[in-house]
């Protein structure tokens, strides 16, 4: 008896809509990344690309617990002596709401060519409007 694998083209990827209203940021992260991985299907296997595609919307009205709006700190190198940026948690999903999701699920994934595969299914909007109609979403509950 041999083990099961899955072939590549054999793999359907499914678009899942997830609504962040009201989320906390790290718990809505962790579903979005087992999304993305496909850990959720029956066949994952490690080695292949079996995650879905992932819509998040309302990412503006997600919240954090603790003081972490303020407390919370990412940092970018802009490439110069000198040029690291800092912002706060607060400050961030002021300016760009979308990031503070991306950057939780981007840190989630593998490192390397497949995980920037993977992380390239994520679109993240601030608001509740989306250009990804046609694709048919399926919507899905985050688990408390």
């Amino acid at each position: 008896m041999g083990t099961f694998y899955q072939k590549k083209s054999a793999i359907v990827n499914a678009w899942h809509l997830i609504d962040a209203n009201n989320q906390t940021l790290g718990r809505l992260a962790t579903q979005i990344a087992r999304l993305l991985l496909g850990k959720h299907k029956p066949e994952y296997s490690p080695h292949l690309d079996f995650g879905d595609y992932v819509v998040v919307t309302n990412a503006a009205k997600i919240r954090v617990t603790g003081k972490k709006l303020k407390d919370k700190i990412y940092y970018h190198y802009s490439g110069y002596q000198s040029g690291i940026k800092s912002i706060c948690l607060g400050d961030l999903l002021a300016k760009a709401p979308d990031r503070a999701i991306k950057e939780a699920v981007k840190n989630m994934l593998p490192k390397g060519p497949k995980g920037r595969k993977m992380f390239s299914k994520l679109k993240v909007y601030p608001g509740a409007e989306h250009p990804h109609t046609a694709q048919k979403l399926k919507a899905f509950e985050i688990e408390a």
